[in-house]
């Protein structure tokens, strides 16, 4: 099959952007031909291309080799683009997220079915979509275990944690996880975009780590090693992970549902103190047997079966799709106009900033002036009270010179011209200098 992924944007390693990059990989290797579409390209773009798969911000561009069997949509706005781009051609929707905007399910005659993600993003696919629940598969996130190796045992105690998280740096939550840590005696690093410490090979980092701050596909990949992992992000902080727990914490995607307390050091504290390495291996092994990049592709594949054996493309009625677009617009269009709204403002802000930026450099060049000004007038100063400093001491010496005998017989001598001229006749024949 060629199968047209769409996603707002390829640029960096967040959820939605790796889920991609891992299942039009796993497809390749079993013979499909994955394409990938986004507005917006970056080092993820890059890495696909490097993988052998075609990346374009141009649909017209991946459609010069024929249009495609299926449209694997993510994010509503691309999924309508790529739809309407390609008339006759059948789609799936896979909603990652149960807050973010661009994961609102759109509603068009030709997805014929939906993907969630977890226990949240079904909900939303329901309640705020409407769509159908026999419509609706429910496969829960994975892991790429060819790449994420179990680590050796965990320590009896904890020594060394990671903070791993796109969302951790000391504007956040960070903070909190420093104090909790240093009060249980571990050393903490951090990984992740906003901290500055992207991490592009993961399954490289996490084996150095006995306990990990993660949520979500960041939690499911330690856990996935054999890390002890406590549930924690800027939204908040949940339980450490374990066998008990992991029935109830799997639907929900160890997410955003779990994180139930505000991060403080406190509540993190009594999480650290929960650490159980023999607990941690089980958990590790119910994620290796039921969260395998495999298992969950062969369901994906399934539901894309199920979506091209539903009524053939030709057979869609041009006019419903024409009300379901228009339905699309109507709903889109306030949205829209706060977006509208908003990079107006932000291009207010930046236009000030600017400004700012110009009378910043402005001033900081006067201030240099006004330092060099200064430099040369203390330098200027300097050189008056030495030269000050000097005539002093001349006046001293003159003073001191002024009462001795031989300046009372120069002033006598020196009164009148005659005896000047005598004076220096006198001191050039002794071979003075007069």
């Amino acid at each position: 099959m060629r199968i047209l992924f769409t996603n707002t944007s390829l640029a960096h390693r967040t959820g939605s952007e790796l889920y991609v990059l891992e299942v039009a990989r796993a497809l390749l290797a079993r013979g499909h031909q994955p394409l990938a579409w986004s507005p917006v390209l970056g080092d993820l773009a890059a890495e696909l291309r490097t993988a052998g798969i075609p990346v374009s911000d141009d649909l017209a561009a991946l459609a010069a080799a024929g249009p495609p069997d299926l449209i694997h949509g993510q994010h509503h706005l691309e999924t309508m683009t790529a739809l309407l781009h390609f008339p006759k051609v059948p789609g799936i929707f896979v909603c990652h997220g149960a807050l973010p905007w661009e994961e609102s399910p759109p509603r068009f005659p030709r997805l014929r079915r939906y993907v969630a993600v977890d226990e949240a993003t079904r909900e939303r696919l329901t309640a705020e979509g409407g769509i159908p629940p026999e419509r609706i598969s429910t496969l829960w996130n994975f892991v790429d275990l060819a790449r994420f190796h179990p680590r050796p045992p965990l320590p009896r105690r904890p020594g060394r944690a990671l903070a791993f998280s796109n969302n951790a740096s000391e504007a956040t939550f960070l903070p909190a996880v420093q104090a909790a840590c240093d009060q249980a005696g571990l050393a903490l690093d951090v990984a992740g975009i906003a901290s500055g410490r992207p991490c592009p090979r993961p399954e490289e980092l996490l084996p150095a780590y006995d306990l990990v701050f993660a949520k979500a596909r960041a939690a499911l990949e330690a856990l996935a090693v054999g890390c002890a992992v406590v549930l924690c992000d800027a939204a908040g902080c949940g339980p450490l992970v374990t066998a008990a727990d992991f029935d109830r914490l799997r639907p929900q995607n160890f997410g955003f549902r779990t994180l139930t307390e505000p991060v403080r050091p406190a509540a993190l504290l009594a999480q650290i103190e929960r650490y159980d390495p023999e607990d941690a291996a089980r958990v590790r092994d119910r994620i290796r047997a039921e969260a395998g990049l495999d298992a969950a592709i062969d369901r994906l594949v399934e539901v894309y079966a199920q979506a091209l054996a539903a009524p053939a493309p030709e057979e869609a009625d041009p006019e419903a799709e024409g009300r379901a677009v228009a339905a699309y617009l109507r709903w889109l269009n306030p949205y829209l106009k706060e977006r509208g709204d908003l990079l107006i403002d932000r291009n207010t802000l930046w236009q000030r900033v600017d400004r700012q930026t110009a009378e910043l450099a402005a001033a900081q060049e006067e201030r240099e002036q006004l330092q060099a000004r200064l430099t040369a007038a203390q330098a200027e100063a300097g050189g008056k009270a030495k030269a000050e400093e000097e005539a002093a001491a001349l006046r001293a010496e003159l003073a001191a010179l002024q009462g001795t005998t031989t300046w009372r017989l120069y002033q006598r001598f020196t009164a009148r011209p005659a005896l000047r001229r005598l004076y220096r006749w006198f001191f050039r024949r002794a071979g003075a200098d007069s």
